[in-house]
């Protein structure tokens, strides 16, 4: 199982204790806070995510995906899920689809985490349709 939370506005997944960054961040990050090395500079536009070194802080309030992808694999549908493709950044509507059980208007984090499974597991061309109807509703 792995899990995936925010850091600075950008996704960060945990696998089998390897971190992966997804997207740009929005903000300025505090790498050795977050527990991870600086990453450098991150194209997402080129290549959308990035394998960070350290072991992350262990943030453990609720509000996390839980997904049974792992490694790579899941950096990947995490950027084809989620990423803006213009600007590589993090849709916000998106996300709190998710983390909100369908409703991208929601605010907050929940207190528990939330089991995304199915996020990893429904048909890119049905996400696909999702996304655009979601996307298109700004």
């Amino acid at each position: 199982m792995s899990r995936v939370t925010r850091l600075s506005g950008a996704i960060l997944a945990e696998s089998q204790g390897e971190y992966f960054l997804i997207g740009n961040t929005k903000s300025p990050c505090d790498w050795a806070a977050a527990g991870f090395e600086p990453p450098g500079e991150l194209d997402p536009l080129k290549r959308p995510y990035i394998r960070l070194s350290g072991r992350g802080s262990g943030d453990a309030r609720g509000g996390a995906l839980i997904l049974d992808l792992e490694g790579e694999p899941l950096a990947q549908a995490l950027a084809q899920r989620f990423l803006i493709e213009r600007n590589g950044s993090v849709s916000e509507r998106l996300w709190r689809l998710v983390l909100h059980g369908g409703d991208p208007d929601a605010e907050g984090i929940p207190d528990a985490d939330v089991d995304a499974r199915w996020l990893g597991e429904i048909p890119a061309p049905l996400w696909q349709i999702i996304r655009d109807t979601v996307l298109r509703c700004l």
